[in-house]
């Protein structure tokens, strides 16, 4: 058995996309641009349901591990004056929507939103309700730094609306803390959680990494036990994407101190077991959450749907993305902001938007992204789900059932005229879901490790 397990980690944990959109980020471009973004925008309907996604992408301290578009700041003017910026566009995109639109759902993400002063956070509110039509219902979740925080901020986030809050921990070891650049204590955790369920806030989810530095299966299966101790909602168990070509600053981190792809393998089978069988469900490859989460509800009901963000029971219309570097997902494609704070801050000064590139969505395109999303979330795929396409999704259909036809390695099937990914596939679903890109391997795009 170890002698197979070890011959699928060598042909299938190879270096594929996320699948967090279809096509993938690498192949936006510049063709698409503010003023197609606005003519999306606009073509939006009276009665659309919106996400907002809002990007602050500054840090007090830089974690090594991180892949994330941010800048360290130790002063607080940078981000006031981005602020400005942020409100800015905040105005355009709502020029642009001319009332339409209800918003759902809304997403603080970085970067460390929460070093957002308190006075901040009241403004942004306030910004937010001027230019939007915000559901008394909607869901507001914010990621979170433990080393942030302090009384004034935890009120200002409730003041906020907060229902969801998303704790980054990474691992408790403090040796692998240490060479990652995110010191915390559990401690500084437990308080967090403690702080949030004293504020009503209904979901709480960790993140936690394996293949980091200096990690070891005992390490992470303590971190895992005082994890599951705080009684989260959620656990996001992702895999560390080593990309210095990206992120020049994981060049700080010791290559020879991370763990190769089987121990990798390894580390992320005993983490999900140990998170099942303190009975939370396996959300998709990479989530867990507890049988009443509402993630958990929508994985049950069909209702799961996968972007930027990851997992979600958000199924949202259109996400609208604010901040340098953040994306956005129309009917029509995608886009993306400007990355570079100053720019960004340039171009929504004008009284413009501030996108840099995107991709127009094609009816080929859509099936496939369909397709990808749909294996991802139910690990299954059938006529039904793409009898929308019309013979497009057959032809489609016919693709995925050769896939299966010339499977050897069992991580695929077709039964009852579905295509299913076993439970030996599911750990290269991402590497399956490669074989429907059509883009994949067009480019210089370079990938993290599948598992």
């Amino acid at each position: 058995m170890q002698d197979q397990t070890t011959f699928l980690v060598e042909k299938y944990s190879t270096p594929v996309p996320r699948y967090t959109s279809y096509p993938t980020a690498p192949h936006f471009h510049a063709g698409i641009d503010t003023k197609t973004y606005a003519r999306w925008l606009a073509a939006l309907p009276e009665r659309a349901t919106i996400s907002l996604y809002l990007h602050i992408p500054y840090c007090d301290r830089l974690c090594w591990f991180c892949g994330c578009h941010t800048k360290h700041t130790l002063r607080y003017e940078p981000v006031a004056d981005y602020l400005l910026a942020l409100y800015d566009e905040i105005a355009w995109v709502s020029r642009q929507l001319r009332g339409h639109g209800k918003v759902t759902a809304i997403h603080l993400g970085g970067g460390s939103p929460t070093l957002l002063a308190p006075e901040d956070f009241a403004v942004l509110k306030r910004k937010l309700a001027e230019h939007f039509n915000i559901a008394p219902d909607a869901q507001i979740s914010i990621e979170i730094d433990p080393n942030d925080l302090d009384d004034g901020r935890y009120d200002a986030m409730a003041d906020f609306g907060l229902t969801r809050a998303s704790i980054g921990v990474q691992d408790f070891d403090p040796k692998v803390q240490q060479a990652i650049n995110r010191l915390q204590t559990f401690e500084q955790t437990r308080d967090v959680v403690a702080a949030m369920r004293a504020r009503n806030v209904r979901s709480v989810n960790l993140d936690l990494l394996y293949g980091l530095p200096h990690q070891t299966e005992a390490g992470l299966e303590s971190t895992i036990a005082s994890a599951l101790s705080l009684a989260p909602d959620r656990v996001a168990l992702f895999g560390y994407a080593h990309v210095p070509w990206m992120k020049p600053h994981q060049k700080m981190i010791p290559e020879a101190a991370l763990p190769d792809r089987h121990a990798r393998f390894a580390q992320a089978q005993l983490a999900a077991d140990r998170l099942e069988a303190s009975g939370m469900e396996a959300i998709g490859f990479d989530h867990f959450a507890r049988p009443d989460d509402g993630l958990a509800i929508a994985a049950r009901t069909g209702r799961l749907r996968r972007n930027f963000q990851g997992y979600t029971e958000d199924g949202a219309d259109a996400l609208i993305g604010l901040g340098a570097s953040a994306i956005g997902q129309l009917p029509q494609g995608y886009v993306q902001n400007i990355t570079a704070t100053g720019e960004y801050r340039k171009a929504v000064a004008g009284g413009d938007g501030a996108i840099a590139k995107g991709f127009a969505l094609m009816p080929a395109d859509k099936l496939r992204a369909h397709a990808i999303m749909t294996l991802l979330c139910k690990f299954t795929l059938s006529p039904r789900d793409l009898s929308g396409f019309g013979e497009a999704g057959l032809a489609l259909f016919h693709e995925i059932e050769a896939i299966a036809l010339v499977d050897e390695d069992g991580l695929v099937e077709m039964a009852e005229g579905q295509f299913r990914v076993t439970a030996r596939g599911r750990p290269f679903v991402r590497s399956i879901a490669a074989r429907l890109d059509s883009y994949f391997g067009q480019g210089a795009a370079r990938h993290s490790l599948a598992v």
